[in-house]
């Protein structure tokens, strides 16, 4: 991921809350999945629309599981103006900087700051960073352990 993608991401992930498919303790899969969950919080309209324009719904939507760390509306209004369209149009752009937010697997808050770093979907690696709060980056986590 070059450097300009790199900070659109962290300026994308101001806001962070992260989202985890995950099997209930009786071993049956919620009937929410990240998609639906993120729909119905209310806060993601953002980034629902984005997963839609890159075609990665219904990969969001499969058995998984993943591990989202989904900036909110908010982060996404703090990006500059023609922003978030611009990268409505770039389906390439716009598919690698939300995989970068996508960790394979069921990882919940105490998992994550056990790390130092995490391997994304897209390839790269989220930096972790416990020594300030927890944060991805320069991004700190918001809300945690959704499923």
């Amino acid at each position: 991921m070059n450097s300009n993608t790199r900070k659109l991401t962290f300026a994308l992930a101001i806001m962070l809350l992260v989202v985890s498919t995950a099997t209930s303790i009786a071993g049956d899969y919620n009937k929410a999945d990240i998609v639906d969950t993120a729909v119905e919080a209310g806060s993601f309209k953002a980034l629902v629309a984005a997963l839609q324009a890159a075609g990665l719904v219904d990969t969001l939507k499969s058995e998984g599981p993943f591990t989202v760390f989904a900036p909110t509306d908010e982060a996404f209004a703090k990006l500059p103006a023609g922003t978030v369209e611009a990268l409505l149009q770039d389906k390439e752009k716009l598919t690698a900087i939300l995989t970068y937010h996508v960790v394979p697997g069921k990882l919940m808050a105490a998992d994550v700051v056990s790390s130092k770093s995490l391997d994304t979907v897209q390839g790269g690696s989220l930096a972790i960073d416990t020594s300030n709060g927890a944060r991805i980056g320069n991004a700190g986590i918001v809300k945690t352990d959704i499923v």
